[in-house]
């Protein structure tokens, strides 16, 4: 968000005391890329990679860490070990503990500790209020499951130079632990896939205390004071010691105006890992680039900055950059043919990425065919564990299901929020949503959810309500259930530091809000000026933070209430770099550096918790949109892309970072329709519409400064081609809620870019600007290109495609593309063949509306009409946790070879009678299968009826056949078909 132009008489007064404070607020309202870091302006990177740069230059480089060979020990899958850095020519020593956990799931773990600080025999500087060790207790955050040891491990090989563990399913799997220098080659099936310190970057800054320089006596005529201190010679002004290492950022840092005193000394660890044999990487969102992730160390085409993980308000984000942006999933994976692998790098600090490509020559001699690209990278962080899980797959499907074992599934939503959400800084007043929600229904457009900005509030305080703006907002409430509608409202972290509020009060008295250095209660300034934050890493702080969620603590709010967390990487406008000082203190004595990158998952989660049960005996699926996010957000609400532009280039560039999202584990993510800043012109909003229905997210969002444009303010005929875009939205519900739930079960990404589906295919590997929707084969590319009126659709496989409005045969070509027209009014979406997928049809306001509707399926023939097709359909009371229970419909549908079959029966193979129907699923017996279409039908469908079979009963059902004509392919529809949705049935035709 953006200070701006005035609302009304209450908003001039707060801008007033803005401009009064601009000193302190201009990073937030002027924010550009030099407002944040560069690697070279930050000390532990720059460190590290000179490090690296020194590593590189040298002949004789060689990784100062190595294995004590008499600690080695191994047992029930787990090796230990104690890792000697060298730190001196003498030959001292720093003692590293080292933990190689070899999991059930075949996932690898290594964590290096550092012994003096895990035992807290160091010194902080300053009366420091922080924590000795090293942090700790990010799985506590993060993991949820999958640590089993495989004690099915074994040592295949141990001699005095290296351990080779065999681990993993058929002990496919194995880590060859090389003690001198220390590396780990994880190979499988006798091949590398990933390497670690092979480049000898493994950099573990150890403790040791600040030794002052000593004073030499001043030469005559050297002035006044008689004496020089030795830290003023050249030597010491460039900050390096006499081992050549550069202490200029070791015992504090200034950036901004702002000093982090860095009470523990320097204390990053860094790590090169190499993908052996990959040319491509992806994953470690946010950022707003390619989804196949760019070298970074210079050069034609390539960054010239490491990808950086570090959680920050960034005001009109820079694409094409690997810039920081609000949030961070530290997960990479490596795709070649044949293999997917991947690390996940468990640090919660600041963290830098680079990554380089270098051919491989098998023969040294040689100039031709035996060269192989590997991509190298190097990670670093400026404090906590080395904790990385090593992931080998071998398919991309492989290394999203593994990773949720980890750090868990997708949240299942509540189905409305999956429909549209109609959002602005701000609608002004109650009155002003009722009549957007009137509007929506005069012209047909179909949506869930409107949202509410922090105008809402009495001056900034969250839990209240502008008394003049919005005296009714339980009317108002009432007036969306009534339409089947949802209200969000924003709540932020920063709690407002002004006499008479009884929230910041209470934080207050209770000591729930982060410290400062000193211990003391930390203040900055957000949007209500002085503002204090939630220390949601306390359980106390959670605990009372659920109780102001309760409807008679938040009057006004309803059922149909739920919540957006913006603001909480944090965004501090006075701090450095528009957050939080690295030296504060969080719950526990951790310093803010230690967990920043959690900070904004912690309220989050404060939040999904809070808003479970806000009365007795209430719990409904939460609904809690956040903007900053770290791995495990996924289990606790839904993610945006932040404050991008009304600009094409923006359009263009949120599909690869939804995508980027989505095999990172956490698909349930989506960015501002029609772009946050500026004033979208029709046709870039209409096409804005057109891509945001194929995001898992879909919201509209202006700034307060835009122009008002909601979709019946577009005029004709940008109106009608909107709403022709909902109405797709909408009638696909039942896929998108099928494909939320495999995310929900395995981490499938509901969105799939072409190298997860067809990792086979090495032409799409840099594709990013199209998708399959969940296991539909529906291949969707919306035009985000000004004044494009086709579409170039690359096509990876021989399956035939048709297109989903017309029934168009599309002329396909496996690896070539496919030209789709694509006027204003068309949105390229294919049909590949073999699959069954639902919809429903008939188009109603919103998604609760639908409940109870029928069911349409589109059966796609495949090519030759030969194949089979499959599908699925989940289905339960979209608001419950009684799924949990077994109140659900899963059905697998199949059309059978020979093409004259279509069954369903239960997908999981349940018995109907070990499932006791409540209220939700006896109602589902009055929903049934409406029509199905079958696209590509044989001439055996040439029919004037099929026969259905259900429940011990056959009836007759209407058929209607069309033959192929002028490259539209042939199709046949079965007309009530009248089965229940959650029976077994077969529609047959003979």
């Amino acid at each position: 968000m953006l200070v701006s132009s005035p609302l009304s008489g209450k908003w001039t007064a707060s801008l007033c005391l803005l401009s009064t404070l601009c000193t302190l607020w201009t990073p937030a309202v002027s924010v550009k890329e030099h407002d944040f870091k560069k690697c070279d302006q930050s000390g532990f990177c720059k460190r590290n990679r000179v490090f690296a740069d020194n590593a590189a230059a040298s002949s004789s480089w060689e990784s100062p860490y190595n294995i004590l060979p008499e600690s080695r020990s191994f047992k029930d899958g787990q090796f230990q070990a104690v890792v000697l850095k060298t730190i001196n020519a003498k030959g001292d020593t720093v003692r590293l503990p080292l933990t190689v956990s070899f999991l059930e799931s075949g996932t690898a773990r290594v964590t290096v500790d550092e012994e003096k600080r895990q035992k807290k025999e160091i010194e902080l500087r300053h009366d420091s209020k922080a924590r000795k060790e090293r942090y700790n207790e990010a799985e506590e955050w993060v993991v949820v499951g999958g640590l089993g040891l495989d004690k099915e491990a074994t040592v295949g090989f141990e001699d005095k130079s290296q351990t080779t563990v065999k681990y993993g399913p058929s002990s496919a799997f194995e880590a060859i632990i090389k003690l001198s220098p220390f590396t780990i080659d994880f190979k499988r099936d006798g091949e590398s896939q990933i390497k670690f310190n092979d480049r000898g970057l493994l950099n573990v800054e150890h403790w040791r205390p600040k030794i002052e320089k000593p004073e030499t006596e001043k030469k005559e005529g050297e002035g006044d004071g008689g004496e020089k201190k030795e830290e003023t010679t050249l030597e010491n002004k460039e900050g390096s010691n006499s081992s050549g290492e550069d202490e200029s950022t070791w015992w504090d840092e200034s950036f901004g105006g702002n000093t982090d005193t860095k009470p523990r000394g320097p204390e990053s660890i860094a790590l090169d890992i190499s993908f052996s044999g990959f040319d491509h990487v992806y994953g470690i969102p946010s950022h707003a680039g390619p989804l196949s992730l760019k070298e970074t160390r210079g050069g034609e085409g390539k960054y010239s900055e490491p990808y950086r993980l570090y959680n920050a308000d960034v005001f009109e984000y820079i694409l094409d950059s690997p810039m920081t942006l609000y949030g961070a999933i530290p997960f990479m994976q490596a795709h070649r043919k044949g293999s997917s692998v991947g690390v996940f790098w468990l640090n919660a600090a600041e963290t830098w990425i680079d990554i380089i490509k270098a051919k491989d020559w098998r023969n040294p001699l040689s100039l031709g065919g035996n060269s192989k690209t590997s991509t190298h990278t190097h990670w670093f962080s400026e404090s906590g564990l080395l904790d990385v899980f090593v992931f080998l797959g071998p398919t991309p499907q492989d290394l999203t299901k593994k990773y949720g074992e980890l750090t868990g599934y997708t949240a299942m939503p509540q189905e409305f929020a999956l429909g549209y959400h109609q959002c602005r800084w701000n609608y002004v007043s109650d009155e002003d949503v009722r009549d957007v929600d009137r509007k929506m229904d005069k012209f047909s457009l179909p949506y869930d959810v409107i949202w509410l900005d922090i105008e809402y509030t009495d001056e900034k305080k969250y839990f209240t309500w502008d008394k003049h703006s919005f005296p009714d907002p339980i009317g108002m409430g009432k007036q969306l259930d009534n339409h089947g509608r949802k209200l969000v409202t924003i709540i932020d972290p920063h709690i407002k530091n002004v006499e008479g509020y009884q929230v910041v009060a209470e934080l207050k008295s209770k000591e729930y809000a982060v410290k400062n250095k000193e211990g003391s209660i930390f203040e900055g300034w957000c949007w209500p000026g002085s503002s204090h934050w939630i220390d949601a890493f306390s359980p106390a702080a959670r605990e009372w933070w659920a109780t102001l969620f309760n409807y008679d603590s938040f009057k006004g709010t309803m059922k149909n209430t739920w919540i957006w967390n913006d603001m909480n990487e944090p965004s501090v406008f006075n701090g450095p770099e528009t957050t939080m000082p690295k030296d504060n203190i969080h719950y526990g004595g951790w310093e803010h550096r230690d967990v920043h990158n959690l900070n904004g998952m912690t309220f989050h989660n404060a939040t999904h918790h809070a808003v479970k049960s806000r009365e007795r005996g209430e719990l409904q699926r939460p609904f809690v949109l956040t903007r900053s996010f770290f791995s495990g957000s996924q289990r606790v609400g839904a993610m945006w892309t932040g404050d991008n532009q009304a600009a094409w280039d923006h359009l263009h560039a949120s599909f690869p970072m939804i995508l980027s999202q989505g095999i990172s584990g956490f698909p349930f993510s989506g960015a501002d329709v029609g772009g946050f800043f500026g004033n979208p012109e029709k046709d870039l909003q209409t096409r804005w519409y057109q891509a945001g229905a194929f995001y898992p997210f879909f919201r509209g969002h202006a700034h307060i400064d835009a122009r008002r444009r909601e979709p019946y303010l577009a005029g004709e005929p940008y109106t009608s081609i909107i709403a022709a875009a909902l109405r797709l939205r909408y009638s696909l519900l039942p896929s998108w809620y099928t494909a939320f739930h495999q995310a929900y079960v395995d981490g499938t990404p509901i969105i799939k870019p072409m190298f997860y589906t067809h990792p086979g295919e090495e032409a799409g590997y840099d594709i990013d600007d199209q998708l399959f929707v969940g296991n539909t084969g529906l291949l969707a590319k919306p035009v985000t290109e000004q004044d494009k009126a086709t579409a170039e659709i690359w096509i990876p496989d021989n399956e035939v495609y048709y297109d989903y409005f017309t029934y168009k045969t599309i002329p396909t070509s496996k690896g070539k593309r496919a030209t789709i027209d694509a006027p204003l009014q068309k949105i390229p979406l294919l049909m590949q063949g073999g699959h069954i997928f639902g919809r429903r049809d008939r188009p109603r306001r919103s998604s609760s509306l639908m409940k109870w509707d029928d069911y349409t399926l589109v059966v796609t023939i495949g090519r030759d009409g030969g194949k089979s097709a499959e599908g699925d359909l989940y289905v339960d009371d979209g608001e419950s946790y009684d799924f949990e229970k077994g109140q659900y419909i899963h059905r697998k549908f199949v059309l059978d070879g020979e093409a004259t079959t279509i069954s369903s029966t239960d997908a999981e193979g349940r018995d109907p009678s070990s499932v006791k129907e409540g209220d939700w699923m006896k109602k589902m017996h009055d929903v049934k299968v409406d029509r199905i279409v079958i696209v590509g039908a044989p001439a055996s469908w040439a029919k004037k009826q099929a026969t259905v079979e259900s429940e011990g009963k056959s009836w007759p059902a209407s058929l209607d056949y069309s033959a192929a004509a002028h490259g539209r392919a042939s199709f046949a529809t079965v007309k009530k078909v009248g089965a229940r949705i959650g029976a077994d049935w077969k529609v047959v035709v003979s």
